[in-house]
């Protein structure tokens, strides 16, 4: 339950919802209350804990309906948290990899032993639910990177003077629209396919692909590094520029310049490593 984490979203136009839902975020976004993600963060924190807490604990947190809303040429777009959703679907992906014997080591036994009944239930009631968010504790993806540009990159340095870490205002997005990604997706796919051999890299990649393909074509994609920024000082967040590495990489492999694109994939690779191993700084 950690703050640092990175996230991935797509932000819908209310076009791309149908009955009682568009009704619902239509007015939702009207009333200007949606959080920031900052705010997004902390909430979903809390409720975590509370649900950790309880007793019985609980296989879900508690949080209000909730989404992101912005705005692009005129048009209103909002991306879902789906907390409860992503809830089950993140505590399924970890058990999965847990041995039974160690099971009681991370979380209550009652609650794993309800999880399947609990994912089974909800994908039951909300049928057409998709994952607007994406998150990833300590690191950003490489493959994320694949669906943006340099020239998207937006960097804030807050209030404070350079060097300085912790400062509201801080920040590394990058937002780019679907049709954009989805190309870039294509092309990267391509590159992967006749050059490389890992089958892991390229999945995850095609797995991309296809979550991209579940929204509306007039979408936004928006990356953003989160609470990541306060384990970078002002230099080092202005020369992150891990998005025209990873083009880089792309490029010098379908040029047939494999040292050219291990350097740059090298250079994205460290900063992540650098990123994670804070998580087990003393």
């Amino acid at each position: 339950m950690t703050a640092h984490v990175a996230s991935l979203r797509v932000y819908e136009p209310l076009a791309a919802f149908e009955g009682e839902q568009r009704a619902h975020w239509e007015a939702y976004a009207a009333r200007g209350a949606a959080p920031s993600p900052a705010a997004a963060v902390v909430l979903e924190r809390e409720a975590a804990v509370r649900a950790l807490v309880g007793r019985s604990p609980a296989v879900l947190p508690q949080v209000e309906e909730r989404a992101f809303v912005t705005e692009v040429d005129g048009v209103t777009l909002v991306c879902p948290w789906s907390t409860a959703l992503r809830s089950l679907e993140g505590l399924e992906e970890f058990l999965a990899d847990v041995p039974a014997a160690l099971l009681d080591a991370w979380v209550p036994r009652e609650l794993a032993e309800g999880l399947g009944d609990a994912v089974d239930a909800h994908r039951l009631a909300h049928a057409d639910a998709r994952t607007h968010l994406l998150t990833a504790t300590w690191h950003v993806p490489l493959r994320w990177f694949v669906l943006v540009d340099a020239k998207e990159r937006e960097v804030a340095l807050g209030d404070g003077s350079g060097g300085t870490r912790r400062l509201t205002g801080r920040s590394l997005i990058y937002r780019t629209p679907m049709s954009r990604a989805r190309r870039r997706v294509a092309r990267a796919l391509a590159v992967l396919r006749s050059t490389v051999e890992d089958g892991v890299v390229t999945a995850g990649v095609e797995d991309l692909g296809r979550w991209l393909e579940e929204f509306h074509p007039r979408s936004l994609v928006e990356l953003d590094y989160g609470r990541l920024v306060d384990l970078l000082d002002d230099a080092e967040l202005q020369q992150d520029e891990s998005a025209r590495d990873v083009a880089l990489a792309l490029a010098a492999l379908g040029e047939g310049d494999p040292e050219r694109a291990a350097a740059a994939y090298g250079r994205v690779t460290a900063r992540m490593k650098a990123l994670q191993g804070v998580e087990s700084a003393n």
